[in-house]
């Protein structure tokens, strides 16, 4: 790196040429994340469609492959979808605000993409390592519900508007307890930094991980991530049945597929957050050989395609709730639990030293 550092400015000179390094080296770690992100998201759909066949006792798609290569039937199908989203025209309604409905799929997307500057892959590789990047976080996907909200509004449609107040209450609704189990995670690391949450979490095995003396705030982290990205059974924005297909119904072509882009890269966010906060992130799960050998990607890797996992195994599985229930379950139990578990980890916390070290939890304080 230094080398190339060093070419910048025998190039440009030392005025323009450490800038320039350092804007050439920004966008390539850029691209280095998207790239794979984008690649991530359109494969998480292949694999959504095969697992959930698997359940069902259904072959899934088979067809679609690479220069007719037989044993890869059906890789070729998120390619394939791809491609003709991209040729399929984007047709704007008549009353509809131009401006504002072309603005809504950006405003979808941006957040979620945005959020991985701060996102840690290992203690030597993330893109911007900063003090505050859990506030990152929140402030990015806190601004994913404006898109929502626009795209319900500029369609002039009151199915889509309809659509757009249920997703956005839902959405406010959920986020709240995700907030506070955050919170939870930040009294524990004493730290707003991801990498420092994380190294918060060594101590040779999965029991130093913050699952485990915050296991009911991990479900109620990973639960309201589910109803965040709209994903069953927290679907019912987009509950065809009842008001047609939700805040994007009036959207077609590309337009469509960002806002279709934008729910899975928020479903890798969520479960990167959640291994990273909750499960260790890179971290093995005991630090004996062979697992200590694994590199730390690999298992942060492993670790987001589990909770992906969850994510397709719900849809497969569970029923759509009622708005009600949703409601219910978000104001009454999630965000009274969270703020119990605050109050009850903040009393522990203040308990004398000598308190703890005949305490159960002095493991992890």
């Amino acid at each position: 790196m230094d080398s190339f550092q060093s070419l910048f400015e025998q190039l440009f000179g030392s005025e323009w040429g450490i800038p320039l390094f350092l804007l050439t080296k920004n966008l390539l770690l850029i691209l280095a994340i998207i790239v794979p992100l984008l690649l991530a998201v359109a494969y998480l759909t292949f694999a959504e469609r095969k697992i959930i066949a698997y359940m069902q006792v259904r072959v899934g798609p088979n067809r679609v492959t690479f220069f007719g290569i037989p044993w890869l039937g059906g890789w070729g199908q998120p390619i394939a979808d791809a491609v003709k989203a991209i040729m399929k025209e984007i047709i704007i309604p008549t009353g509809a605000n131009k401006f504002l409905f072309l603005l809504a799929p950006i405003l979808a997307i941006a957040p979620a993409l945005a959020a991985w500057a701060v996102v840690p892959f290992s203690p030597e590789l993330v893109l911007a390592d900063i003090d505050a990047a859990l506030l990152y976080i929140l402030a990015m996907t806190s601004l994913g519900v404006y898109g929502v909200i626009i795209a319900g509004w500029a369609s002039n449609s009151k199915y889509a508007f309809l659509g757009a107040m249920r997703s956005a209450a839902q959405v406010i609704s959920y986020e709240l307890a995700m907030g506070f189990a955050l919170v939870c995670v930040l009294m524990m690391s004493s730290s707003l930094n991801l990498g420092d949450i994380v190294a918060g979490q060594e101590g040779g095995s999965l029991l130093n991980w913050n699952m485990v003396p915050l296991f009911p705030m991990f479900l109620v982290y990973f639960i309201s991530g589910v109803a965040e990205t709209n994903r069953l059974p927290f679907d019912v924005a987009e509950g065809e049945s009842e008001i047609v297909a939700g805040f994007h119904v009036d959207y077609s072509g590309m337009a469509f597929t960002i806002f279709f882009l934008a729910e899975y890269a928020n479903m890798i966010l969520v479960a990167t957050l959640t291994s990273i906060m909750f499960l260790g992130g890179w971290l093995p799960p005991v630090d004996i050989a062979p697992f200590n050998l694994i590199p730390g990607m690999i298992w942060l890797l492993l670790k987001i395609a589990l909770m992906l996992f969850f994510f397709l195994w719900f849809r497969a599985t569970f029923p759509r709730y009622r708005y009600d229930q949703i409601m219910r379950l978000g104001w009454k139990v999630f965000i009274p639990i969270t703020l119990i578990w605050i109050v009850l980890l903040g009393a522990v916390m203040q308990l004398p030293e000598a308190a703890l070290q005949s305490f159960p939890l002095n493991l992890w304080f």
